[in-house]
């Protein structure tokens, strides 16, 4: 598991409103489990099934959040693989921006 990535999305996660479902992220091997449900998100590196689930390297993942990628063309590039709720998905650019 890599801490850094962990922390940053936890770090992030931590200051946003709830998102209003669960979401996974699956960053190489690190996995990042958000449930934004309740008056919270509550963040931990639990494997659970989500609402939308988010896969990208961590190469990718540092392209999009410093803003030398953009996020609509690595979903089509096949860099980002997104399933699940969608409308969960766009409010992910809150989370890394």
């Amino acid at each position: 598991m890599n801490q850094h990535v962990y922390d940053q999305l936890k770090e992030r996660a931590d200051n946003a409103g709830p998102i209003g479902g669960t979401l996974k992220f699956v960053v190489d091997d690190t996995i990042v489990f958000i449930d934004g449900t309740g008056d919270a998100n509550k963040i931990s590196a639990d494997d659970n099934e989500a609402d939308c689930s988010i896969s990208v390297s961590q190469e990718v993942l540092e392209k999009l959040r410093d803003g030398e990628l953009n996020p609509m063309m690595a979903v089509m590039g096949g860099q980002v693989k997104i399933s699940g709720d969608m409308g969960l998905a766009m409010k992910v650019q809150s989370l890394l921006g």
